[in-house]
């Protein structure tokens, strides 16, 4: 199967994760990225049978709206059942890199409130420690050389990510050339970087259910820890 089949039957798998959770009044979160998309292409024949999502980027909302999907404010909205979204990399603990495509800050404020985390991914993604996938830092502007010169300091090489202003107009540091072996501690020791907002690191909050596509079907793994 290609990367896109994989991408396609984590989506369906997870459409059909949440349809028997899912009533006229619920609202979804949807994350970002290519598989995402498929799961928004999916999720779109059952439009009728929930209220809405909630969108973590710009170009995710767009194409909800596309799809005759309504997009709410997160702030108009008392909870969410799920937050569905892929990852850039996962370890056994379904702890995450997440931001290729720089929607970090969103996608994890949309997880935080979610009850339920479902990461859909293929199995390219799933390694035994995170880092070979350079690690995204949302950075103030003012602050992008300040971050950099600590990030130095935390043993990572920062790589500025030319042409790339978020949708909270912040930019990105790409944290190259650095083995995680604690993920979560990381997190906290990034995130207490004055000028950063966010970092792509999801470890305090990973995720609850990993569907992961394999040549031999979709696997469903259990975060162990919930």
């Amino acid at each position: 199967m290609s990367q896109d089949q994989l991408k396609q039957a984590v989506a369906q798998a997870a459409v059909k994760e949440i349809l028997p959770r899912l009533d006229k009044h619920a609202v979804i979160g949807v994350g970002t990225g290519s598989t995402a998309n498929f799961f928004i292409d999916a999720l779109a024949a059952y439009k009728d049978d929930f209220a809405g999502a909630v969108a973590s980027s710009e170009a995710t909302a767009e194409r909800l709206k596309n799809h005759g999907i309504e997009v709410f404010d997160l702030n108009n909205v008392a909870g969410l059942e799920f937050y569905i979204d892929g990852a850039d990399e996962t370890n056994p603990h379904l702890e995450l890199i997440k931001g290729g495509g720089a929607a970090l800050t969103r996608e994890k404020i949309v997880a935080a409130v979610a009850k339920t985390f479902i990461c859909i991914a293929d199995d390219s993604k799933k390694v035994d420690f995170l880092g070979n996938f350079p690690l995204p830092v949302e950075v103030i502007p003012m602050a992008r050389s300040h971050v950099a010169r600590q990030i130095v300091r935390l043993g990572g090489d920062p790589v500025y990510r030319t042409g790339v202003v978020t949708d909270n107009g912040n930019v990105i540091l790409d944290i190259h050339n650095m083995q995680i072996t604690d993920p979560r501690g990381l997190e906290e020791q990034l995130n207490a970087i004055v000028g950063v907002v966010c970092n792509g690191l999801f470890a305090a909050r990973p995720a609850d259910v990993l569907l992961l596509g394999t040549k031999d079907g979709v696997q469903r793994i259990v975060n162990q820890r919930a």
